[in-house]
């Protein structure tokens, strides 16, 4: 960053919910190639452009900043979920979806997987909730579809439910961790199609054991 651009920046003027978003921007960028303890605010309001009584205008601590970075990437996964779930009533659709919505996750530009999944502030509880939130809310969406689709009691849903989402969680990471081998499209229907074969063995309410 040149000081021309960066003193450019500093004297812009942004509406208070377009400073929150590019002071988010820089953030994502300083927590994913430091990791949180390393992160300086310092370094984040230079990344920004901005100077550190702004940052704390908005963001009066490091955790709050970064809390808020969470609450926008788990909420995007939510939706993403659930846009899948919603968008078809075949189920074998759904599943493939719900793949779909985990890998484009962990392949979005500028890594925020990396905060959600791979945080080195695990042991911190405002983290651990919105992580374990994360979980919960996935699984609950997937979940109510089974239910309504099955026989299965809630609790059995849930149980197949978190194993779906914890398997598309965990074959992201693992893809993204490879270098992405396998085209994206061609990663998330795989496990796609392995999650239907067992989620398929399941009878639609009505239909008796196949």
């Amino acid at each position: 960053m040149t000081t021309t651009s960066s003193a450019r920046r500093r004297g812009a003027r942004l509406p208070r919910d377009a400073r929150r978003a590019q002071l988010l921007v820089a953030a994502q960028e300083v927590f994913v190639r430091a990791g949180y303890h390393a992160a300086a605010m310092d370094e984040i309001a230079e990344t920004a452009g901005v100077s550190k009584p702004v940052l704390y205008q908005h963001f009066p601590s490091k955790l709050e900043l970064y809390l808020a970075l969470l609450d926008t990437h788990t909420g995007d996964l939510v939706d993403a979920v659930r846009q899948a779930l919603a968008s078809t009533t075949d189920n074998k659709e759904r599943v493939a979806g719900t793949m779909a919505a985990y890998f484009e996750f962990v392949d979005r530009e500028g890594e925020p997987f990396r905060l959600v999944f791979e945080s080195d502030l695990t042991n911190e509880p405002e983290v651990r909730e919105r992580v374990d939130r994360l979980t919960e809310h996935c699984a609950d969406a997937v979940a109510e579809v089974i239910a309504d689709d099955t026989d299965l009691p809630p609790a059995q849903a849930k149980l197949l439910a978190v194993a779906l989402t914890g398997m598309a969680q965990v074959t992201a990471r693992y893809w993204m961790s490879q270098g992405e081998s396998v085209p994206r499209d061609a990663a998330s229907r795989l496990i796609g199609q392995l999650s239907w074969r067992g989620l398929g063995g399941f009878p639609k309410k009505g239909e008796g054991e196949r």
